[in-house]
C-alpha cells in the first residue's frame, strides 16, 4: 500500500511524511475521522512507508524491495495488526479471542482493498448479533510480540483498528505498553469515536484528525478507477458526502441502499393508500433485519425525508440522490413539506432510539407505518 493509492487526504499525507523527514515520529498516534474518509488507507501506507528499505529514494514506499514484497500480501513479520474479534462457538470458555484467531479472514478483507467498515468485517467473520471487542488476551499477545526483537532490523509497528472497543482490561494493559513502548516501536490507531477511549490513552498519543475525502478526489477516482463518465461521476460523488463507501456502495448493482429504497417506497405507497394490512406485513418484513440494518434504514429513511423536503425547492445543487431516488421523488416529493417534514425525522430518530433499547422491531415499524399514513395526510 502507497501513499500515492489514497484517494485525496494530501494534508494529511505530507504531515505523516514530514514527521519521518523532521525525525520527529511519534511512539503513539491517533488518526481520527470519520467513516469511508480513508484513515485505514492512510495507516497502511504509512507503515508500509515505515518498513520500506527504499523511501527515500522517492516520497513514498518503493513498493519493489523485499519489505514491500512482503507488505503487498500483509504478512510482514514487523507489522502487527488489532482489530475487533468474536467468540467463536469452536472456542473454549477459557479462550480470550484475539487478531491471530481471524488472520485469514483480516487478510482477505484486506486484500479487497483498504476501505471497509465494521459491518463489512462483522459480515467476513460471521459475526450475525455478537457485539465485536478487543481483549485483554490481544494485549497480552501484543505485548509478547512486540518484546521481540525487530526481524527485520528496522521499525516495529503496531496498527490498531477501531481502539475504542477495547474493553477496560486491555485498554489499561495497553496503556502501560505506550507508556513504556518497546525499542523502535510505533502504534498506529485507527478510531472512528475516540471520546470512547481512556483519557490517559487519548493523551499519550498524537492526533491527527482526518477530514472526509475532498468531493475532487473522489471525483477523480470514480472515473479514473470505476471508469465513469463525468456527469456519473459527479452525482456519485455528491451522495457520498466526503466517503469513498458510500461512493462505492452507490455503484454496487446489488447494494443495501436499493434494497432500502424499495422499502421505503413500499412504505409511503401503503401508508399513502391506506392499505394497514399490508403495513403490518412490512413490518414484519422489517423485524426479519438484524438490529443494526434496521438502524441502517432509519438513517435512510431520514435521509431521504431531507432529500424530498429539498426537491421542492427545484434546486438541483442542493439534492445528492441517485438516478433511481431522484426518479420517485419526482412525483414523491411533495408529499415532504413544511407541515410534516419535521414530524417525520422525529418519527424516524425515535424509531432508531428504541431499536437501539432493545424494542420489539415488530411494534416499532407497524406504530411508525400508522403514524405515516396522518402525515402524509398533512400534504
Amino acid at each position: 500500500m502507497r501513499f500515492s493509492e489514497v484517494i485525496g487526504q494530501e494534508e494529511a499525507k505530507k504531515r505523516l511524511k514530514g514527521m519521518v523527514a523532521d525525525d520527529r515520529l511519534p511512539h503513539a498516534m491517533m488518526l481520527c475521522g470519520p467513516e469511508g474518509s480513508g484513515k485505514m488507507a492512510l495507516a497502511l501506507a504509512f507503515a508500509s512507508y515505515l518498513l520500506c528499505e527504499r523511501r527515500s529514494d522517492a516520497d513514498d514506499s518503493c513498493g519493489q524491495c523485499r519489505q514491500c514484497a512482503m507488505l503487498r500480501k500483509w504478512a510482514h513479520p514487523d507489522l502487527h495488526f488489532t482489530f475487533p474479534t468474536i467468540k467463536l462457538p469452536s472456542m473454549s470458555p477459557e479462550h480470550k479471542p484475539v487478531s491471530d484467531d481471524f488472520a485469514a479472514q483480516w487478510r482477505q478483507l484486506l486484500a479487497s482493498g483498504p476501505y471497509f467498515s465494521l459491518n463489512q468485517w462483522m459480515e467476513a467473520i460471521g459475526a450475525e448479533n455478537q457485539q465485536a471487542i478487543i481483549t485483554a488476551g490481544e494485549s497480552d499477545e501484543l505485548s509478547r510480540k512486540l518484546s521481540i526483537k525487530s526481524s527485520q532490523g528496522g521499525y516495529k509497528v503496531s496498527l490498531i483498528w477501531l481502539p475504542e472497543r477495547m474493553n477496560a482490561e486491555c485498554a489499561n494493559k495497553l496503556l502501560k505498553l505506550i507508556e513504556e513502548p518497546p525499542s523502535q516501536t510505533v502504534f498506529i490507531m485507527v478510531c472512528e469515536e475516540p471520546d470512547k477511549l481512556l483519557d490517559t490513552i487519548r493523551s499519550r498519543t498524537q492526533r491527527i484528525d482526518i477530514k472526509r475525502i475532498d468531493d475532487a478526489s473522489i471525483r477523480q477516482a470514480l472515473m479514473e478507477r470505476r471508469g465513469l463518465d463525468a456527469d456519473t461521476a459527479t452525482r456519485i460523488m455528491r451522495i457520498a458526502n466526503g466517503s469513498w463507501l458510500k461512493a462505492v456502495g452507490a455503484l454496487d448493482a446489488d447494494n443495501e441502499n436499493e434494497q432500502f429504497l424499495m422499502m421505503f417506497q413500499k412504505l409511503m405507497r401503503l401508508a399513502y393508500s391506506r392499505k394497514v394490512k399490508e403495513l403490518k406485513q412490512w413490518s414484519e418484513a422489517m423485524q426479519t433485519m438484524g438490529r443494526e440494518k434496521q438502524k441502517r434504514f432509519l438513517a435512510y429513511f431520514l435521509r431521504l425525508v431531507r432529500e424530498n423536503f429539498a426537491y421542492n425547492f427545484m434546486q438541483p445543487e442542493l439534492n445528492y440522490m441517485t438516478q433511481q431516488e431522484e426518479d420517485f421523488a419526482r412525483n414523491f416529493a411533495r408529499f415532504v413539506n413544511e407541515k410534516n417534514v419535521l414530524q417525520m425525522n422525529e418519527l424516524g430518530n425515535r424509531a432508531i432510539r428504541d431499536i437501539s433499547q432493545n424494542a420489539n422491531a415488530k411494534i416499532v415499524f407497524f406504530d411508525m407505518a400508522m403514524q405515516m399514513i396522518v402525515l402524509l395526510l398533512a400534504k
